[in-house]
């Protein structure tokens, strides 16, 4: 199954890449890109869904998609707009920046209260509590890595730089929770229960990204 699959991904990027052939590279037209592949995939599984092979569903999907000529007319003149790209990538640049400092923070003030509560003599659930703060970072502080555009990557589509942070929240809230039903319980099991509630959902869309993850390196 997952050869038939990339066998249609590359299909479907081969037609992506062909259409925008001779366009100039931006962030913008990364993310365009992604948007087609995704409605074209997801087109041509309802039309297999229907009963067509591949190649049928595949064309028919295309079809469905409309005139793409007009995308293509204001990416090109996007590409050769530097000052809008300038624009663009310097707005973005510093809203992920913002956020991977404002994640970094809060992790950090997560450490240092936590470690304060605990030289103050706090209670387990006091001291353990007080990680909240970093569970929220590290969902923050993933989310606007995965979103910055570097010198040799774009950045990640906006929902699946958030399904990452979510992943990564669910994760931490996961060993935070243990933690906390760790000294608040008397049950042992309590604990274990606690972390794979939001430890195995957070795992499991953690790998489907991983596995499902296309390439964002630059063209050089």
């Amino acid at each position: 199954m997952s050869k038939i699959k990339n066998h249609l991904d590359k299909k479907i990027w081969a037609y992506i890449d062909k259409l925008f052939s001779g366009v100039g590279a931006t962030q913008q037209l990364f993310e365009l890109k992604e948007e087609l592949a995704v409605n074209i995939r997801e087109k041509t599984a309802d039309y297999r869904a229907r009963g067509m092979d591949e190649e049928q569903a595949l064309k028919e999907a295309i079809i469905s998609m409309g005139d793409l000529s007009g995308l293509v007319d204001d990416m090109r003149q996007l590409g050769q707009d530097t000052a809008k790209q300038a624009v663009y990538s310097t707005m973005t640049a510093r809203i992920s920046a913002a956020g991977i400092v404002a994640g970094a923070l809060l992790i950090l003030f997560g450490i240092f209260v936590t470690a304060m509560q605990y030289l103050m003599g706090s209670s387990g659930v006091e001291v353990t509590g007080s990680a909240i703060f970093i569970v929220a970072g590290g969902a923050l502080l993933t989310y606007s890595v995965l979103t910055r555009e570097t010198s040799k990557r774009y950045a990640m589509n906006k929902i699946r730089a958030a399904l990452y942070g979510i992943s990564t929240g669910m994760l931490l809230f996961g060993f935070f929770t243990a933690a906390v039903t760790h000294f608040a319980v008397e049950e042992p099991f309590v604990p274990v229960a606690s972390l794979m509630v939001f430890f195995l959902p957070g795992f499991g869309l953690l790998l489907f990204l991983l596995l499902t993850e296309t390439g964002r390196q630059k063209q050089v």
